[in-house]
């Protein structure tokens, strides 16, 4: 990643809808940014594969007059359960600025413990990872139904 994320970003003259997905496998990124493509024409999925490499997108959007991500969709696991839990915490941080932004996760655990700490942390959605590429529309068109034509979100609305 470069050292200067917005520019970079801006560079590309994103005029659809940012998302931010946190990822670290390239193989699942793969998977996830074919099925955004599909199922969110109008978005500009924006890859990430480490907290630290987030908080500066999130942080150089933000300071720099750009446009904050509509969603995140957020790994748990980057590739330790503690980076991703730790990155949940400082986005619902109010500190941090971030806190409105709707995180979603999508993780391989259906561990309940895991589902039940991430709601702690104000989590919007949790999502099991899908096994194949089918069930991966499936979820996205039903994320896409619910996020983009049914619930309102703070700040600027396209």
């Amino acid at each position: 990643m470069p050292n200067n994320l917005f520019n970079a970003y801006s560079k590309q003259r994103v005029t659809r809808t940012p998302v931010l997905v946190v990822e670290d496998n390239a193989d699942q990124w793969t998977i996830i940014q074919g099925a955004i493509k599909e199922c969110f024409p109008e978005v500009e999925a924006i890859w990430v594969s480490d907290a630290d490499q987030a908080l500066a997108y999130l942080e150089e959007t933000k300071t720099q007059a750009g446009q904050l991500p509509k969603l995140i969709f957020l790994d748990l696991y980057l590739p330790q359960r503690e980076d991703g839990w730790k990155l949940l915490k400082q986005l619902k941080d109010p500190a941090m600025g971030f806190s409105l932004l709707p995180v979603v996760v999508l993780s391989h655990s259906s561990q309940p413990e895991d589902v039940e700490e991430a709601y702690d942390f104000w989590l919007t959605s949790y999502i099991v990872k899908p096994l194949d590429y089918d069930q991966w529309i499936s979820a996205l068109t039903a994320l896409r139904n619910y996020w983009w034509n049914v619930v309102t979100l703070p700040g600027p609305q396209k």
